[in-house]
């Protein structure tokens, strides 16, 4: 299996996600049981880059610890919805969990500061917050909970608007629009700052939420689009980047503390290693899937985004996160984003 470089993903197999083989079965106990075994849950499906390279890890993990600790990897929602599994990993039945800052962000408010509208025009600007003050910051109020961030944030990219009718190119288009959002305020915010109809749904639903037009539309990034196999109940893509998001690798802290300092060490190292393969991983996809999903049929339209980012500026979105979020995060992130509002 190759490491450390861009993982060398097929249109077959990223687009045959539902045959694939959940990585857990993958996984194969040693001789003599581990001295601890531990889970990792993901809301992905097993031929997102998030699972093969957290399947990566836990076998670096595995070896590097000669089999002390044992990750196994649950991908797609095996063991329940993102707002279940924060909550298990909350109590310890779960011990890693793989989550979006947004919906981390209902536990942790200021995770949700990286969600905001229209904040980072590229990846440079991306990294050097998340990778430097910003990040830490955000960990710091992660670990003031039950939970912690066990390696640096990995990418899960910029969010772009789907459509199964109506095409959405300037932001009167999403005027009454039904759109699906994650249970994350930040976005429902957003959304609703433009004069669309959010309507928070668990990831597990949606593309039958699609199917049967409870919503007429949803926002992902290309490389959920794809693993999720959205593109088949969806027209059109608008190009309109206006949220990017990270996951975080998260930790139960007593399962994590429980650990000898020398494993603590290697899993950070491990999923820090994947961090990097993953976001290279991620930038390539979405460089290629655009063609991808357009032979499955799906239409790519070019929006202007200085017209929604101007729609936004003219409400009171940011002043009203900045009330909330407070004024020593709505500081860190103005550092690394520039002055809003």
């Amino acid at each position: 299996m190759t490491q450390g470089k861009p993982i060398a993903v097929s249109r077959r197999k990223l687009l045959m996600a539902g045959a694939a083989v959940p990585l857990c079965a993958i996984l194969s106990r040693p001789a003599a049981a581990a001295e601890f075994s531990y889970k990792l849950a993901t809301g992905q499906d097993p031929t997102h880059p998030v699972n093969v390279r957290a399947k990566e890890a836990a076998d670096r993990i595995k070896e590097a610890t000669s089999g002390r600790l044992e990750i196994n990897v649950f991908p797609a929602n095996q063991l329940g919805s993102d707002t279940d599994l924060l909550t298990q990993v909350r109590n310890g039945s779960v011990e890693f969990f793989n989550l979006s800052s947004l919906i981390l962000a209902t536990l942790v408010p200021a995770a949700g500061t990286v969600n905001l509208g229209f904040l980072f025009p590229n990846y440079d600007a991306v990294w050097k917050a998340m990778d430097g003050d910003l990040g830490a910051y955000i960990r710091a109020q992660i670990a003031k909970t039950p939970i912690m961030a066990v390696s640096k944030p990995w990418d899960n990219g910029f969010r772009h608007i789907t459509s199964s009718g109506k095409e959405i190119k300037t932001p009167e288009d999403l005027k009454g629009f039904k759109l699906r959002v994650p249970a994350a305020p930040n976005l429902t915010s957003l959304f609703l700052a433009l004069g669309a109809g959010p309507a928070p749904i668990n990831f597990n639903e949606v593309y039958s939420a699609l199917q049967t037009k409870v919503v007429d539309g949803q926002e992902n990034p290309l490389p959920i689009i794809a693993t999720a196999r959205l593109y088949e109940v969806q027209k059109t893509c608008s190009l309109t980047g206006h949220v990017w998001d990270n996951y975080w690798i998260l930790g139960n802290k007593r399962a994590f503390q429980k650990l000898p300092p020398g494993v603590q060490a290697i899993v950070t190292r491990e999923f820090d290693r994947s961090a990097d393969d993953e976001r290279a991983d991620i930038a390539k996809l979405s460089e290629s899937l655009r063609t991808d999903l357009t032979a499955k049929g799906m239409q790519f339209l070019e929006v202007d985004r200085s017209i929604f980012r101007r729609a936004l500026a003219k409400t009171s979105f940011y002043a009203d996160w900045k009330a909330k979020f407070g004024e020593e995060a709505w500081a860190q992130l103005e550092k690394a984003a520039g002055k809003l509002g």
